[in-house]
């Protein structure tokens, strides 16, 4: 129970005490008191500023990582250009493996130290601007799933490309092949030190 200093008046609550301050003895308080009615009368039951404010960060949070992911790829290895693929890697960090890579288009080399190859997914990708050494972080990682990072597809007869299927013996001559064995590459899981290379050559 809370008695009011300034009338003897009883009260059951800090709430109703406040209240009673506010109304009947306003020019009455010290700085105290003030605040403390001030204090009720800012609590009017709606959203205070700070989680107006936390909520804003969140939302303007999610805004950046949506575009990230959804415009600019995010490193996330799931292209839209090409099929997506069934097998997938496990156990990313589990591992740390290099091997080489060269490609080619109609007698034109692929870059992959452009921008647009780099770091493309953490289980497998080409970095530090460098094209032709692959490095893989995961068990399992396919030929098959490592191009598709790259917006490249490759089965064992067919690469697709830019936008253009080209398969062997019809509209091309292709040539998927790791340390100078034709594989399969929905099958063929990269290993430490393998030399992949994928030719596209006109029919």
């Amino acid at each position: 129970m809370t008695d009011c200093d300034y009338c003897g008046a009883d009260f059951d609550t800090e709430t109703a005490y406040l209240e009673h301050l506010a109304d009947e003895h306003p020019d009455d308080l010290g700085p105290i008191e003030q605040r403390r009615v001030a204090a009720l009368d800012g609590d009017d039951g709606g959203i205070g500023a700070a989680p107006v404010a936390l909520a804003l960060v969140l939302v303007a949070a999610a805004a950046v990582v949506g575009y990230v992911v959804f415009f600019s790829g995010g490193g996330s290895g799931t292209p839209d250009g090409v099929a997506k693929v069934a097998q997938t890697p496990t156990d990313y960090r589990a591992v740390h493996y290099h091997g080489t890579m060269e490609m080619s288009v109609m007698g034109s080399a692929v870059d992959f130290s452009r921008d647009r190859y780099q770091l493309q997914a953490n289980e497998w990708h080409f970095e530090a601007r460098d094209g032709t050494e692959w490095h893989a972080h995961a068990r399992g990682v396919t030929l098959e799933w490592a191009m598709y990072t790259l917006d490249i597809g490759v089965t064992d007869d067919s690469v697709t490309y830019r936008g253009t299927t080209y398969t062997d013996g019809e509209n091309a001559n292709v040539t998927v092949a790791v340390n100078g064995e034709d594989v399969d590459p929905t099958q063929y899981v990269l290993q430490e030190g393998d030399s992949v290379r994928i030719v596209v050559a006109e029919n």
